[in-house]
């Protein structure tokens, strides 16, 4: 009887370990059928463009809070750059677009765990971040600015000195003052919004994110100035997808290709940014067609 109850028991278990490896292969809920790793050796899940195509649905990271570029007008409509974007990568696949809201330091997360399959979000391309993440094609450039209240502009690295500094944590504004400027204290939030908020309160003396948002939001926000305009080095903004998902960085890559043709993003930049720059900024100086850099 012993051995009887042994044996059920050893069956019991290799089905119940087989019922779980069915469900671990599937990918869960994010539909995928292939996978790569992730940086630290854990298993990375995505869904291939094919996985993609017959689940009818396009699955896009972007930021709800960073206005030009993404984000939730007054009437809960996602608008942007980032935004006119993802809505022609879904229409030229042949799927729905489900857009999914993205923190800075979340991005990379999201792609490992499937929960996106694109990341626009402006995110810049670095080699830290290239070594967790495939980067397509770029289609912006962009630098770092300093944005701070007019009574006490901030027009210089010097003047940093002895200020707080607000960023965003998992932005490259975050990583360039650690790693260059140790002695600037640094005020750090999840949120874009957060940070706004906390320079308009005097919680920080400046904040610090790409140029073209700094630029964008003190245009908006009277009583505040980019005393510096250009930091750091001139970088790229572009598309991301999970490590090892080739087939859909290949399509994206012919996409963005294939979109110069039309003059794809600088009808993009006239239709979302031109009207919050208007003359102050040479879209030349923004804008990436067809992932050739001027």
């Amino acid at each position: 009887m012993k051995s009887i109850k042994k044996i059920i028991a050893a069956i019991s278990a290799a089905a119940l370990a087989l019922s779980l490896a069915a469900c671990g292969g599937s990918g869960g809920d994010s539909g995928s059928s292939e996978g790569g790793s992730t940086a630290d050796g854990g298993a990375a899940i995505y869904r291939d463009l094919d996985s993609i195509k017959s689940s009818g649905t396009l699955k896009i990271g972007v930021f709800s809070d960073k206005n030009p570029f993404g984000y939730i007008d007054n009437n809960g409509e996602y608008q942007g750059y980032d935004i006119y974007f993802a809505k022609r990568l879904a229409e030229d696949l042949g799927t729905e677009l489900e857009l999914v809201p993205v923190e800075a330091a979340s991005r990379v997360e999201f792609l490992e765990t499937g929960k996106v399959d694109i990341i626009l979000a402006n995110f810049t391309v670095t080699d830290e971040r290239a070594e967790k993440v495939d980067f397509a094609l770029p289609y912006m450039k962009v630098a770092l600015g300093v944005v701070s209240p007019d009574s006490a502009v901030i027009s210089s690295e010097a003047d940093l000195a002895g200020k707080k500094l607000i960023v965003v944590k998992g932005t490259t504004a975050e990583t360039f003052f650690t790693e260059n400027y140790p002695d600037v204290e640094l005020v750090k939030f999840d949120e874009y919004n957060e940070a706004y908020s906390a320079l308009q309160d005097g919680r920080g003396d400046a904040f610090s994110t790409d140029n073209t948002e700094v630029l964008a939001w003190a245009m908006q926000n009277p009583g505040f100035t980019v005393g510096i305009e250009s930091l750091g080095s001139i970088d790229t903004i572009a598309p991301a997808v999970t490590k090892g998902n080739e087939t859909l960085l290949n399509w994206i890559n012919d996409e963005i290709t294939g979109l110069a043709e039309e003059n794809f993003f600088h009808n993009d930049y006239d239709e979302t940014l031109a009207p919050v720059y208007g003359d102050a900024v040479d879209k030349e100086n923004l804008v990436v067609e067809g992932g050739k850099l001027q």
